[in-house]
């Protein structure tokens, strides 16, 4: 009863059109005031305690970072070095956008900021060439999603906060499912631009690769310093992505020398606004899972499901339709923070291993990035694009699908996510 009044009260405030963030706050203290005999030294304890986790510092260090690499021509340089690589093939420029997706997720953490970084440079250059608009768009919107599962990870850190996960397990997690993934929707843009016979870059010699990888390894070492520096033991995943903002600004500023000094703060207070925002959705967040384990009701539902014998198969598949319906209306940030700490414990219960359901739940997330209403890819690329919602939902379809198919092997393959930790020895 208490579980249908708290996810009632929730979603009637979030049907008002009320933020997120606000919705779970609101939430809480009116369950918490009117229904519970809860002390309210309790809740501001659980408050204070939930948010002094060590793991969330790396949020707007990254943010910090990913800022400093879009406007730093970084996005630009690995731009060029992955048309150097691959241009020729089909498609060439799309498979260089994906790519160029790939490579700069790998140092910002964040999927808008790749749409906004590499997108704004390529897709002008794909329709010059000769593309469709809606080819290049479905490319980028697509691949930038790649920057919430190529590690680092924003969202990743999300998760690890809400289950308690190890964040440098979830990273080294992510490599491959997410070179995987990125090989996936190569493959859907060289097939399309083949079909269509879509324009190519011409051939590069030795001489030119060498060139362009020699301007972008500024920008390409900060991969290895951060995924190399975790798995050593150098430093931790908090202090790679302080390690990362730091590096970001210098190659930024004083190495490439596109970023004038006169910017800093201006990109310091766009990052502090963001990582405001998610800060707040944490915190609501907490007090929502404080609420919910108050009132048992993560295992409750824990047990219900393990009671009606629906086994791994069918509950991953349950999993799957609930965060994707999730994807229809919230970003990826709130629908972790809200779903973990509900379905994690059912993973637990049915053997699930916890990396592996936080992989899952990560692929989700980009699948919502890219669909309607909300998603937030959508969103970004249609600022570029100057494209219409509808129109851009039909664009990415192809991708999209690429997308699903993955998903789905991701969720009943588990190795795809534990090979590589396995491998390392981290778990």
């Amino acid at each position: 009863m208490n579980a249908a009044i708290i996810f009632g009260l929730l979603l009637a405030l979030m049907l008002t059109g009320m933020p997120i963030s606000i919705s779970l706050g609101l939430t809480v203290l009116t369950f918490l005031f009117a229904m519970t005999d809860v002390p309210v030294q309790a809740v501001a304890l659980k408050l204070f305690t939930g948010i002094e986790k060590f793991e969330i510092m790396a949020i707007p260090f990254f943010i910090l970072a990913g800022n400093f690499l879009t406007h730093g021509g970084v996005a630009r340089r690995m731009i060029n070095f992955a048309t150097a690589m691959i241009g020729h093939w089909h498609g060439g420029l799309g498979l260089a956008g994906v790519m160029a997706c790939a490579l700069f997720a790998a140092v910002s953490g964040s999927s808008p900021a790749t749409v906004v970084a590499i997108g704004s440079i390529l897709l002008p250059a794909m329709v010059k060439q000769g593309f469709p608009q809606r080819f290049g768009a479905g490319v980028i919107t697509t691949s930038g999603a790649l920057g919430i599962l190529i590690p680092p990870s924003i969202v990743m850190v999300m998760y690890a906060v809400a289950t308690n996960t190890s964040v440098g397990q979830l990273f080294m997690a992510g490599v491959i499912p997410g070179l995987i993934l990125a090989t996936m929707l190569g493959l859907t843009t060289f097939w399309r631009a083949w079909k269509n016979n879509y324009p190519r870059c011409p051939k590069t010699g030795i001489k030119e690769r060498l060139l362009s990888f020699k301007d972008a390894i500024w920008g390409l070492s900060l991969i290895v310093i951060v995924i190399g520096g975790i798995y050593t033991g150098v430093f931790t995943p908090t202090e790679a992505a302080a390690m990362s903002a730091v590096y970001a600004f210098i190659v930024a500023v004083f190495v490439y020398k596109d970023m004038p000094l006169s910017q800093v703060p201006k990109i310091l207070l766009n990052s502090a606004n963001m990582s405001a925002m998610l800060l707040y959705i944490i915190t609501n967040a907490v007090l929502f899972s404080f609420v919910l384990a108050n009132e048992n009701i993560p295992h409750a539902i824990a047990d219900w499901i393990v009671e009606k014998d629906l086994g791994v198969i069918a509950f991953l598949l349950v999993v799957n339709i609930l965060l994707l319906a999730a994807g229809n209306f919230m970003e990826p940030s709130s629908i972790v923070l809200i779903m973990a700490p509900i379905l994690f414990p059912v993973a637990m219960k049915l053997g699930i291993d916890p990396i592996h359901f936080g992989i899952m739940m990560v692929v989700n997330m980009e699948v919502g990035m890219c669909h309607p209403p909300v998603g937030l890819n959508l969103y970004v690329a249609s600022g570029i694009t100057k494209m219409g919602i509808t129109e851009l939902t039909i664009a990415v379809m192809p991708w999209l699908i690429t997308m699903l198919i993955f998903l789905v092997m991701v969720t009943y393959i588990p190795e795809i996510s534990l090979w590589l930790p396995k491998m390392l020895g981290m778990m």
